[in-house]
């Protein structure tokens, strides 16, 4: 008997800094874990601007000095992602706010939550939008998603 795939859903604003980011590490970690059959990912952001670029080239740069590569491509979030994703994790409380109002249903909304839920340092805070920092934003931003990514994964199998 096959295990059912969890199928997670990343989200933040343009889907170019975090969200990309948390999909790709998340994909290295189970990679790493060898459970990649166990898990279908994607990112997306909730206002579309940048929908057919690819992720911000400091988040891309800040990644590969970690080993990570970010293939990803934006898109905006849509209805069909909330019936599509069994979890969905946003990287802040306005984005959350955002997806949570796209969400037809209680059992939609109860799929909804923040990234940093379980946070062991800072439980619920919002992952910080790295946009307008310099270099430093980019590597606080990796550590914080790589650190919740091992605890999201710890949690789901």
């Amino acid at each position: 008997m096959s295990q059912k795939v969890q199928r997670i859903l990343f989200v933040c604003l343009g889907n170019i800094c975090r969200s990309p980011l948390a999909e790709a590490l998340f994909q290295s970690e189970i990679e790493a874990r060898n459970l990649v059959n166990q898990f279908k990912l994607d990112s997306c952001g909730t206002n579309g601007v940048h929908d057919g670029e690819r992720a911000d080239v400091r988040t891309r740069r800040n990644a590969m000095i970690h080993g990570i590569n970010i293939p990803h491509v934006s898109r905006r979030i849509k209805l069909a992602d909330i019936t599509d994703f069994d979890l969905i994790l946003t990287m802040d409380d306005s984005i959350n706010q955002k997806v949570l109002k796209i969400c037809m249903n209680d059992e939609q909304r109860a799929k909804v939550k923040l990234f940093r839920t379980f946070d062991e340092k800072n439980p619920g805070a919002d992952v910080p939008d790295p946009w307008f920092g310099g270099d430093e934003g980019f590597e606080n931003v990796f550590q914080i998603i790589k650190e919740n990514t091992d605890i999201w994964v710890n949690r789901l199998c």
